[in-house]
């Protein structure tokens, strides 16, 4: 890693204004970062990103919460409710490949950057805007809060025990899957201009989103018509496939196909399971679930963890141990991918974070930059616009930046 070289990436060239804070549009910035682009992120005077107070744990002056969507950025600030921020946004937008906001609906428009705004003065630009809900339909104009969204969209109503209260996942799952969703989008739209030379506006809600990570579940209810219910760690679809009770603590297990419930039945010296009629195929065993789990059970739990890991691995089943966070972040996978890795800031402290979760063969992304302390780069970004340290030194006073 190398922290302010620019060593290259498929996104090398693109300048991307970020306008979002929180999750799903910093992650969706920081995606994009990670690929080589140049994010500038623009934060409002004296606050900035609300995360950066989101703690303990703190490292210096950040927040455990901020440094995980922040790097790979520089951060300006400016006063977007002045005249004089908001022409200075205008400057760098027209210099910018994409813009990305999540403001609430109507925002960009209430400052002057609508559709025609952006087809006079900055035609190839790509837009992104992620909402929570769209700009259509009732609930058009309410801000989106994952966790709301996670029990509006069914995912509460299909997790935890069948018996148990509806649950939520321990990460914000939308906004996560909404911000990479936004980054794929993004990048479908420079394909696009590559193309044809234009930019165009992307639109991404935590609501959809929300409801196309039902996936399965979803085309489940639409075929059947019956509603969909909670299976604890078990799968609607696939038996078995969920955890067990080892003799010192749980393993999970995912049989994806009759020859693999074959193997698994062998495994725990049980063979005739495989040529039982509730059990041969998926549909049967889907149906006896019950009976099975109950069988299954019975046997894991006379062996310890370790052991019916070993034995199944060994037999071709996926199989895994329950890990802790701490456990998970440092088992030898995580070790040999470099998922964690040491980033140096630019106060002088250091952290631990996570690493890059794609790899290019041929254009390898990095970690050029630290999240950026608040308005690190403002002098810089408006020197590079053309100002003067004395119209800087102004606006400052001011509080414009």
């Amino acid at each position: 890693m190398t922290n302010h070289e620019y060593e290259g990436g498929p996104l090398l060239g693109i300048r991307v204004i970020d306008l979002t804070r929180v999750l799903a549009g910093p992650l969706c910035t920081m995606t994009l970062g990670d690929m080589g682009a140049e994010v500038i992120k623009i934060e409002q005077p004296g606050d900035g990103d609300d995360t950066r107070s989101w703690g303990p744990p703190f490292v210096g002056p950040f927040s455990a919460y901020y440094l995980s969507v922040n790097r790979n950025k520089r951060s300006v600030t400016l006063d977007l409710k002045s005249e004089e921020g908001r022409d200075l946004l205008r400057r760098l937008i027209v210099g910018a490949d994409v813009v990305i906001d999540n403001f609430k609906l109507g925002t960009m428009e209430s400052w002057g950057f609508d559709d025609e705004w952006f087809e006079l003065n900055a035609p190839g630009v790509v837009r992104c805007s992620i909402t929570g809900y769209g700009a259509t339909g009732p609930k058009a104009d309410k801000p989106g809060y994952d966790f709301i969204l996670q029990a509006e969209i069914g995912l509460m109503a299909i997790t935890g025990e069948a018996a148990g209260m509806p649950m939520k996942l321990g990460v914000a799952i939308v906004d996560v899957c909404a911000g990479l969703t936004a980054a794929i989008a993004v990048l479908g739209a420079l394909q696009s201009r590559a193309r044809t030379g234009q930019g165009q506006h992307c639109e991404v809600s935590l609501h959809d989103v929300g409801l196309q990570m039902l996936i399965n579940v979803a085309s489940n209810h639409l075929v059947s018509g019956e509603e969909a219910g909670r299976y604890g760690n078990s799968h609607p679809n696939i038996v078995p496939y969920r955890t067990y009770s080892a003799s010192d603590g749980e393993v999970a297990v995912g049989v994806g196909n009759d020859n693999q419930f074959a193997a698994f039945a062998a495994a725990l010296g049980r063979p005739e399971w495989a040529n039982d009629a509730r059990f041969i195929r998926n549909q049967d065993r889907v149906r006896n679930r019950d009976v099975l789990d109950s069988e299954i059970a019975a046997v894991i739990v006379t062996g310890t963890r370790a052991r019916w890991i070993e034995l199944l691995e060994t037999a071709g089943v996926p199989v895994g141990p329950i890990n802790s966070v701490s456990e998970a972040l440092a088992s030898p996978q995580a070790v040999s991918r470099q998922m964690v890795v040491e980033m140096p800031l630019d106060s002088g402290d250091s952290t631990k974070g996570l690493g890059l979760p794609f790899q290019f063969s041929k254009t390898p992304n990095s970690i050029r930059r630290p999240p950026p302390e608040l308005g690190a780069n403002t002098i810089a970004v408006l020197t590079e616009l053309g100002m003067s340290s004395e119209q800087i030194d102004d606006l400052s006073r001011r509080g414009v930046i």
